[in-house]
């Protein structure tokens, strides 16, 4: 009898221990994982009083991307006026025409030819006024020559030179242009609006000259009536180096 009872004490006292050690070992039980596309009957399975909580795994958070404007940027530029500082180019006034190309300022180059020193030869096709000076040599300016049909060539002297001259556009011409819808004056006096310039050089009796310009950015093009246009200050230096009588040879 006593064995008996101890044996149900015992198994009693396992009993209770092993549920108290089962209620330990189960009382955090690690959740259960699923994917999130399951379907609902399915996670509803797990509802219920001894249900396990279910945990959606938590997506990779995706990296932000920011959008930005590019920032507009201005350009600088600096100018012989500047004074050193940088403007923004669209604060200051764009030149309206090109500047000269650097084969068209004077220069000394080797000029063979059977000419004497002081002759004049412009080569229309190149846009190059030659002054012989000898030795080989020549003293070499850039000009504006004439347009398609305006081309022409030969030999004159020159016979008269002004300063500043007055311009006087020939009836044809003003007929022509006004064709065109650019109606001329049919006298100007001469100044720095003047087409022929600060200078002119008259060859032979034609209505040709060697003249100087308001436009110097055509120097280097075919753009007048024929005459021969050269910037303001080379016109000028040469003027101070022929005189009435030079020999003029256009090609």
């Amino acid at each position: 009898m006593m064995k008996k009872t101890l044996f149900l004490a015992f198994g009693l006292a396992a009993a209770l221990c092993g549920n108290a050690f089962a209620n330990d070992r189960y009382r955090e039980r690690p959740p259960v994982i699923v994917s999130p596309d399951l379907a609902a009957p399915w996670v509803m399975q797990l509802a219920g009083p001894n249900a396990r909580p279910v945990v959606y795994p938590r997506q990779a958070a995706q990296p932000r991307v920011i959008y930005r404007q590019r920032e507009a940027r201005t350009v600088q530029r600096r100018g012989i006026f500047d004074q050193g500082r940088a403007q923004p180019v669209a604060m200051r006034p764009q030149p309206i025409r090109g500047r000269i190309e650097p084969q068209f300022l004077p220069q000394m180059v080797a000029y063979e030819t059977g000419e004497k020193p002081g002759t004049i030869v412009i080569d229309t096709n190149n846009r190059f006024l030659y002054l012989v000076t000898g030795n080989g040599q020549a003293r070499r300016y850039g000009v504006g020559v004439g347009k398609p049909g305006f081309e022409w060539a030969g030999a004159h002297r020159i016979t008269r030179k002004a300063e500043w001259p007055n311009w006087t556009p020939p009836k044809e011409m003003i007929q022509r242009e006004a064709a065109k819808g650019h109606y001329l004056p049919a006298r100007m006096d001469g100044g720095p609006e003047n087409p022929l310039g600060a200078r002119a050089m008259y060859l032979g009796s034609t209505l040709y000259r060697i003249h100087g310009t308001n436009a110097p950015w055509t120097i280097g093009s075919a753009v007048s009536s024929g005459c021969i246009r050269m910037r303001n200050e080379d016109v000028v230096d040469l003027y101070e180096r022929v005189n009435v009588g030079t020999k003029v040879i256009v090609m």
